[in-house]
């Protein structure tokens, strides 16, 4: 098989790159998917990520090395594996992060990757329910739509935040992140709107395009210094495909790497002890990481939640009948509905922390909910300082690599999470919501609000992922770059990487709506250097 685009992983980037690139006819393009394709009816309810989440035939299971900063603890990593990758099993939150994260990014070297220059991309992409504006796109392939859920717990924590001082924001994807308000989702008429749906769906008719699922990419073909194809197995069978233009690795911030380093790009001394011949030596490949932890305190509550609405054959039932009526209830609903954006420290120019409020709670989501009322303020840190790395446990594509997120590894990154724990019991204090809640479940008031050790020692024994690693294969000029500017992997041709693994620095939010402005804008560079 020859095309003259190869591009590995059919996530949030991937989706958008095979898109844009067959859009004129002019090339041929082959999108190659680990997973299979998007068919279960879990990925197309929203909140079936409850399901998906745990399903290993939609989601690569993958589970990090013990970790320091977690006390040693070891915890899920999930990302996609099926047409749409993890779009298809996320939270569904659309968050494109602060216009400063992007800025930074330019400033750092990485020339056109500023504010102004991907805020196209984002307006592309979109089709925001409220209409196009100077910020907002009202015509592209994904939906986005605001949350028509209303939970009295989740609306009484919105305005004791406004009673608490902090400002109520009725767009924080507009002109300003900074606020308190409600989350916005990619959605329409009660389905999920993923990257396969948007941008795959619409075009699987074109001749010049070949969507090949069940394909396991193990490396990187070169010939001299030439990327010219990729092998792997496809349903257990060895099998290649040639490009006659590029490969373009959009496989996730833990499979592109780890496909370079199979490839013989990373560090020459770690590749040697997999007997891995070293083609070019890339110390950065693999570092980097960045991930957002959460903290997750809970409060019981008097008012309803998932948790009573949705236990019993009898409720389940009638929230089934009412999606299938109506296309709307708890079924349509967001991983999270409330949202703030705060600032820990006065003197932050720009939010540091970001809420997820759930009318929910659980231990471990995908067990179960509590079995009484409550709701959960999760916090996390926007901007970790913490860098961990991917590292191959073998030579093998089948064996998975090993995560190291290093959490909580800086001074700063301990004294935000413990400052975030604070200001979320203080919004839990102040009215309409402290009305509502009967008791802080967790922490606890075991747990006292001046024990600054005691309240970091809770966050590492409980915090987690909240599915955001990035920075794996960064963009810039420095020695553990990866990439350059136009997203080319250093020292080889014809070879790109576009996906979160890309980015020098975590952006402030959630990361799929970045993921798809990094697809959309790389395959305009790529189209141009075609042409060239």
């Amino acid at each position: 098989m020859e095309f003259d685009f190869v591009i590995v992983g059919a996530g949030s980037a991937g989706c958008a790159l095979a898109n844009r690139l067959s859009a004129d006819g002019r090339h041929t393009v082959a999108l190659l998917e680990a997973g299979g394709p998007d068919r279960s009816p879990w990925i197309h309810v929203p909140v079936g990520y409850f399901k998906t989440i745990k399903d290993p035939s939609l989601n690569w299971m993958y589970r990090t090395e013990p970790d320091p900063g977690l006390n040693g603890r070891s915890i899920n990593w999930p990302r996609g594996k099926t047409l749409g990758g993890s779009s298809s099993i996320n939270g569904l939150l659309y968050v494109r992060g602060q216009p400063q994260d992007y800025d930074h990014w330019r400033q750092l070297g990485n020339t056109g990757w500023g504010w102004e220059d991907v805020l196209p991309y984002f307006r592309r992409a979109e089709s925001w329910e409220g209409g196009a504006s100077e910020l907002r796109g009202g015509e592209g392939p994904l939906a986005v739509a605001r949350s028509n859920k209303s939970w009295k717990i989740v609306d009484a924590w919105v305005q004791a935040a406004q009673h608490s001082g902090f400002p109520y924001n009725d767009d924080y994807n507009g002109a300003s992140q900074e606020g308190v308000g409600y989350f916005q989702l990619t959605a329409r008429n009660g389905l999920r709107c993923s990257a396969a749906k948007a941008y795959l769906k619409p075009v699987r008719s074109r001749s010049n395009l070949a969507v090949l699922t069940g394909f396991l990419t193990s490396r990187v073909l070169f010939e001299g210094p030439s990327a010219v194809g990729v092998s792997g197995y496809r349903n257990g069978a060895p099998v290649e495909v040639r490009a006659r233009c590029e490969v373009i690795l959009s496989a996730g911030a833990i499979s592109s790497p780890q496909i370079l380093m199979l490839s013989g790009i990373g560090d020459g001394n770690e590749l040697s002890t997999h007997d891995i011949e070293t083609r070019h030596h890339t110390p950065g490949v693999g570092k980097n990481l960045q991930d957002h932890l959460q903290a997750r305190p809970v409060y019981k509550c008097t008012v309803p939640t998932i948790n009573t609405r949705s236990r019993g054959i009898w409720n389940q039932a009638m929230i089934g009948l009412e999606y299938l009526a109506k296309r709307s209830g708890p079924l349509t609903m967001a991983a999270s509905l409330g949202t703030g954006y705060l600032k820990t420290r006065p003197e932050l120019s720009t939010p540091d922390i970001q809420f997820h409020i759930q009318p929910f709670s659980a231990e471990n989501p995908t067990i179960g909910v509590d079995d009484f009322d409550a709701f959960t303020a999760s916090v996390l840190q926007l901007r970790p300082e913490s860098r961990g790395e991917i590292r191959l446990k073998t030579g093998q594509i089948a064996d998975y690599p090993r995560i190291h997120p290093n959490y909580l590894s800086t001074t700063r990154d301990q004294q935000t999470i413990v400052e975030g724990i604070r200001m979320a019991r203080r919004i839990c204090r102040a009215s309409p919501v402290a009305d509502l809640i009967t008791e802080e479940f967790r922490p606890g008031s075991a747990v006292s609000d001046e024990d600054d050790d005691a309240l970091l020692d809770w966050a590492r024994e409980t915090a987690t992922t909240i599915y955001h690693p990035t920075g794996t294969c960064k963009m810039g000029s420095d020695p553990m770059a990866v990439v350059d500017e136009r997203l080319r992997v250093r020292s080889v041709d014809r070879l790109r990487v576009a996906d979160c693994s890309i980015m020098p620095q975590i952006v402030s939010g959630n990361t799929n709506a970045p993921a798809i402005m990094i697809g959309e804008k790389a395959s305009d560079m790529i189209l141009e250097d075609a042409r060239a």
